[in-house]
């Protein structure tokens, strides 16, 4: 996750990652109140990412597939892969939703993205 994330992590002055290993491998990328958080489930064989408000009024969450879909960046599903159930794969799916964070990354910088989120039908816990 690691290695797939740099570059971009980077680029966008994201801070992480920060690892956890409460229950499935979990990477977090975060600027101010916007992250994005890959996780690695090692017994279904996938990594997904999350696109994921946080402030202490609100959180949201988002599969970073539907809000690429909802925001118009991607005409369908299936742009990249979740598999990881070895290594080429697991790079494969990385690489394909680093590239979704490149897309929808722009629209979410710069204190829009609560508002984003929240029109894009995110899901609210708070």
């Amino acid at each position: 996750m690691r290695a797939a994330y740099a570059e971009t992590a980077a680029r966008l002055d994201l801070i992480g990652p920060e690892e956890g290993r409460d229950v499935i491998p979990v990477s977090s990328y975060k600027v101010s109140e916007l992250a994005y958080e890959v996780q690695l489930d090692v017994r279904e064989g996938t990594v997904d990412t999350d696109v994921k408000v946080e402030t202490d009024a609100i959180y949201l969450t988002m599969d970073i597939e539907a809000l690429a879909l909802a925001l118009n960046v991607v005409e369908k599903r299936g742009g990249f892969s979740h598999s990881a159930r070895n290594l080429k794969q697991l790079k494969k799916s990385l690489t394909g939703q680093v590239g979704y964070v490149e897309l929808l990354h722009p629209m979410l910088s710069g204190g829009e993205a609560e508002k984003v989120m929240v029109q894009a039908g995110a899901r609210r816990w708070r």
